[in-house]
């Protein structure tokens, strides 16, 4: 995964492990990483940090991804935010549901790094345009 430009990346995922994971290999290539493992604490630490790139468990507790990523959206007030969903659910209408809430992208559970690689680039070239 090389890296021409830093990207700074929240990882909103309530599952220690699978969290820590994606940390220390987005870190390792060079990315800054910032953390949440609920809904509330993850919209609040986004609409806060208004990263590159949020990576958003859909299952998350005390609310779910779609919803954070509604709230988000709205609290947003047309502001470019990049959403990928992460989802061990990848059926079209899963799909159907994630891109209807707001999310940019989808990726499945386990994630493969080659997509995870391509969501950066796009990501990267989404914040190149914002207003």
């Amino acid at each position: 995964m090389p890296v021409e430009r830093r990207v700074r990346i929240l990882v909103i995922e309530d599952d220690d492990d699978s969290r820590e994971m994606m940390r220390l290999l987005l870190e390792g290539v060079g990315h800054r990483v910032e953390e949440a493992k609920s809904g509330q604490a993850g919209l609040d630490k986004l609409l806060e940090l208004r990263p590159d790139l949020a990576l958003i468990d859909v299952g998350l507790p005390d609310f779910d991804g779609y919803e954070l990523v509604r709230s988000a959206r709205v609290r947003a007030q047309g502001q470019r935010l990049y959403l990928v969903a992460l989802t061990g659910y990848s059926q079209p209408e899963d799909r159907r549901r994630a891109t209807a809430a707001g999310f940019d992208e989808i990726l499945a559970k386990p994630v493969d790094w080659h997509a995870l690689d391509q969501v950066l680039d796009t990501a990267l070239g989404a914040s190149s345009k914002d207003p």
